[in-house]
């Protein structure tokens, strides 16, 4: 059990995460032009997705299936 002075989550870099989930992504030649850091928000590391077309959701969607194991 945590205690009450550990965080909760593991806190990491989101600058470094938007980096890697971006050349993770771009590798399959997928672009989410919203993709950065969620500045409203900085105690909490989030990352903001955006919004983009079905197309792009579709190829994302196919890029994790294709790295999930098999069920």
């Amino acid at each position: 059990m945590a205690s009450p002075h550990e965080p909760l989550i593991q806190v990491t870099d989101p600058g470094a995460a938007v980096t890697k989930l971006r050349a993770a992504l771009t590798r399959v030649g997928i672009v989410l032009p919203s993709l950065g850091v969620d500045d409203a928000s900085p105690g909490l590391a989030l990352i903001e997705l955006g919004r983009v077309r079905a197309d792009v959701a579709e190829k994302l969607a196919e890029a994790i299936g294709r790295g999930a194991p098999d069920e």
